[in-house]
C-alpha cells in the first residue's frame, strides 16, 4: 500500500467518534471547524454541543443576539470568531435563503471563512475535491516529505497546498482529507508523536533522520504587547457597575469593569493619583482591598490585570457604564479573567 492507503487504513481503525464526522449538513460542518480552530476538541466539543442545541439551523443562528452568542463562546478566546459567526449566520440567511453555501468558491467569500474553513466545508458536505490543510496536516506533510519550508511563508504555504493537492484522493476527498488531519492530531503530534505506532513511519523523512522535534518549521513573528488593566469594583452587593466594551480592541462589546489602563505596573498609591483615576472618582478614593496581579495570555498581548474594590461611586459616569443586579451578571457575556475574578468575590 502506498502512504495515503496506509494513512486510511490506520484512521478507519483509529478515528474517534466525532459528531460533525456523522453529518454531511454544511451548516454543523461549519460550527465545528470555526469553534475548533485553535482549539482542542476535548475543549471545542462541550461549546459544540450548547451552540448547536441553542442554534440547531443556521436560521434559529441568524435571529441571535450577539450578547448571548458571546456569552455562549466565553472561555474558547479569539472573540472575533463569535462575532464572524454570527455575521455569517445572517448572510447565509438573507443571501442563501437559511441554505448554508457547500462549494467552496460561495464559502469563500464568507465572513470569517478562509481557505481551510472553505476547503473542509466543500469536502465533508459535498465532497468537492479541495485538499485541506491545518496545522495537523502541515506537521503531516513536513515531516514526512523532509519539507523546511517554514509552513507561515508565503512559499512556504503555496509549496504545502501544492502538496496536499497532489497528494489527494479526488474521488474520495472527504475521506482524505479527515484521514491526514486525524492521523496528524492523534497520532503525528506536535510533541510526542508515536513514531514507534506510525503505520508510514519507515518511508517518513523526519523518522529516518531523528528530525521530528525540527519539524515543522515555522518563522516566529509574533509581537507580543504588555498591558496593565487596573479594574475599579464599585458594588453594593446587590449591583454592580459594569463596562461595556467598544467595536475595536480586545473583547469587543463585551461586559467588564470601569478601568484605567497603564503603561507599566503601579502601586496603588501612585494610581489614585493619576488624572484619570481622580476624574473618574475625585480626590479621595478609599480603597478597601485589591486583588493579585493576575497575568492572561492573548495570542499577541500579555495583559496584567488586579481588581481594586473601593465604597466610592464615580464623579464622573462613562456613557458606556452602567448598573446591573449581581444576579444577572451570569447573563452578561464576560471576558474569561473577569468573570473569574468576580465569581470569586460574589460567589457566582
Amino acid at each position: 500500500m502506498n502512504f495515503t492507503d496506509e494513512l486510511v487504513q490506520w484512521y478507519l481503525s483509529n478515528k474517534r467518534d466525532l459528531p460533525w464526522r456523522n453529518t454531511t449538513n454544511a451548516y454543523i460542518i461549519w460550527l465545528s471547524e470555526i469553534i475548533l480552530q485553535q482549539t482542542r476538541v476535548e475543549q471545542g466539543l462541550p461549546y459544540f454541543n450548547r451552540f448547536l442545541e441553542k442554534y440547531p439551523t443556521v436560521t434559529d443562528f441568524a435571529a441571535a443576539h450577539e450578547d448571548e452568542v458571546l456569552k455562549l463562546w466565553q472561555g474558547l478566546g479569539y472573540y472575533s470568531r463569535g462575532r464572524n459567526m454570527l455575521k455569517t449566520a445572517r448572510l447565509v440567511q438573507e443571501q442563501y435563503n437559511g441554505v448554508f453555501p457547500t462549494s467552496y468558491d460561495e464559502l469563500i467569500k464568507l465572513k470569517g471563512i478562509g481557505e481551510y474553513t472553505a476547503a473542509a466545508i466543500a469536502s465533508f458536505s459535498a465532497n468537492e475535491a479541495k485538499a485541506v490543510v491545518d496545522g495537523n496536516v502541515y506537521r503531516v506533510l513536513a515531516r514526512y516529505y523532509g519539507i523546511f519550508e517554514p509552513i507561515n511563508s508565503t512559499q512556504g504555504k503555496k509549496i504545502f497546498q501544492s502538496a496536499a493537492s497532489d497528494l489527494l484522493n479526488k474521488q474520495n476527498p472527504a475521506l482524505h482529507n479527515q484521514t491526514m488531519m486525524e492521523f496528524g492530531a492523534m497520532l503525528c503530534k506536535p510533541k510526542n508523536p508515536a513514531c514507534g505506532i506510525c503505520p508510514v513511519r519507515e518511508g517518513c523523512y523526519a523518522f529516518i533522520n531523528n528530525a521530528t522535534t525540527g519539524l515543522p518549521v515555522k518563522l516566529n513573528k509574533l509581537k507580543v504587547r504588555e498591558r496593565f488593566f487596573n479594574y475599579f469594583l464599585v458594588t453594593d452587593s446587590n449591583t454592580i457597575l459594569m463596562n461595556k466594551r467598544g467595536e475595536n480592541d480586545i473583547w469587543a462589546n463585551m461586559y467588564d469593569l470601569p478601568m484605567v489602563e497603564t503603561s507599566a505596573l503601579l502601586s496603588i498609591d501612585e494610581l489614585i493619583q493619576l488624572p484619570e483615576v481622580k476624574t473618574m472618582f475625585g480626590n479621595n478614593l478609599n480603597i478597601i482591598e485589591d486583588s493579585p496581579i493576575h497575568k492572561h495570555i492573548l495570542t499577541h498581548q500579555r495583559l496584567f490585570v488586579r481588581m481594586i474594590k473601593t465604597d466610592n461611586y464615580p464623579v464622573n459616569m462613562n456613557e458606556n457604564w452602567a448598573y446591573f443586579s449581581v444576579e444577572n451578571l451570569q447573563d452578561l457575556a464576560l471576558p474569561r479573567i473577569i468573570f473569574i475574578l468576580i465569581k470569586n468575590i460574589f460567589n457566582l
